[in-house]
């Protein structure tokens, strides 16, 4: 299996949808990346080489949130750009990754990440409110698999 497959139909449309619910309100943009394998010892190194060959560093307003997921080691990261990580209070992302880890440890790997979007979804459009005048959809909202 593929981690594309991992995924069923209807899980990859909640993904998608909760990415883009979020990012109605927000000029930030978020990914998700979902590979078999972590290539690194810690998953936020990997999560910042993904953050990097998604070009999420590039944003107009560097304010990418990059929610990795490594299926096989169970390991997974979320990796905030330099403009979001000088908003959100200390130990935010920890936060979501705990609000997370409650539905992966009930095996709902799509609701784990559906919640923790939200939940980085509500901070970026606290920090970066959504403008019709000037916002565009930088980032693809697909979920790109490894």
């Amino acid at each position: 299996m593929k981690p594309k497959d991992f995924f069923s139909e209807n899980q990859k449309k909640q993904i998608i949808s909760a990415i883009e619910e979020a990012e109605k309100n927000t000029s930030g943009e978020i990914r998700v990346h979902v590979e078999w394998q972590c290539k690194e010892a810690n998953p936020l190194d990997r999560a910042a080489q993904i953050f990097a060959m998604l070009k999420m560093h590039k944003t107009k307003q560097r304010n990418g949130v990059l929610f990795y997921l490594s299926l096989n080691d169970h390991k997974f990261a979320i990796l905030g750009d330099a403009g979001i990580n000088s908003k959100v209070p200390e130990g935010f992302w920890d936060n979501i990754k705990e609000a997370m880890v409650t539905e992966f440890k009930e095996n709902r790997l799509a609701e784990g990440l559906v919640k923790g979007i939200k939940m980085a979804g509500e901070q970026l459009a606290a920090h970066f409110p959504y403008d019709a005048k000037t916002d565009i959809n930088e980032l693809s909202d697909d979920i790109s698999f490894g």
